[in-house]
């Protein structure tokens, strides 16, 4: 599961939620966008830093999409299961 821990109003999170929407529908892996601004831990843990993609719960990157990365990191979870 990919989460893109977004805000509204943020370009680069548009751009985020874009690309990794794209990234899992060609690899059928299921994602999801979570506000930070709804949750006050997530404000304070993300805030400053989005987009903020997490796999799994665990933060994967920031800032931007690694495409590459990113595939290869759900690809590497597909393979495990």
């Amino acid at each position: 599961m990919v989460t893109v821990m977004s805000r509204q109003g943020c370009h680069n999170c548009e751009v985020a939620e874009a690309e990794v929407a794209r990234i899992c529908a060609d690899l059928g892996v299921e994602w999801s966008v979570s506000d930070v601004d709804s949750n006050q831990e997530w404000r304070a843990e993300y805030g400053d830093r989005v987009p903020v993609i997490l796999v799994d719960d665990v933060e994967h990157g920031y800032w931007q999409v690694e495409e590459d990365r990113l595939r290869a990191a759900l690809t590497a979870r597909q393979s495990a299961r």
